[in-house]
């Protein structure tokens, strides 16, 4: 397995981890919110700020069930094979950037080269999926071309 593509599942794993304690810390806070609510002479306010807490946590348990996908996903590559072709774990070369094929977890800089981790199912993972060195696509008027896969 190379470095680069260990530090990118690296960085991608730790995203996903941001993800998890922040959705965990938001609904602890709902809930500590919610609990704190007092019934006062104007039940109307007790009663929403119930249901706000209530809505937030339920956002906060979506997040949290996406970031058990996204751990999912991540789990199923294996770093250290190098194909010929881009699948899943690939590291994409091209002439317009380099790509991490995992998960949609954004940017990142190593050695102060710039990455993007992308899903498969993002519109340039589905134009890179398949293709092997050489080949090229466009996007958004732009021509990608394949230099190397890791």
């Amino acid at each position: 397995m190379t470095f680069l593509k260990q530090n990118l599942h690296a960085l991608c794993l730790a995203y996903i981890q941001v993800r998890m304690a922040g959705a965990e810390e938001a609904i602890r806070g709902a809930q500590l919110s919610a609990n704190e609510e007092t019934k006062s002479s104007a039940g109307d306010k007790y009663e929403t700020g119930r249901a706000m807490a209530q809505l937030e946590i339920e956002k906060n348990i979506l997040q949290q069930a996406e970031s058990v996908k996204l751990k999912q996903a991540l789990d199923q590559i294996e770093p250290g094979i190098k194909t010929s072709r881009v699948q899943r774990g690939s590291l994409v070369h091209t002439s317009q950037g380099s790509f991490y094929i995992a998960i949609s977890a954004g940017q990142f800089t190593i050695q102060n080269k710039i990455y993007f981790a992308i899903s498969p199912a993002s519109p340039v993972g589905q134009k890179l999926m398949g293709l092997g060195p050489n080949e090229s696509f466009n996007f958004k008027g732009k021509t990608f071309l394949i230099e190397t896969i890791e």
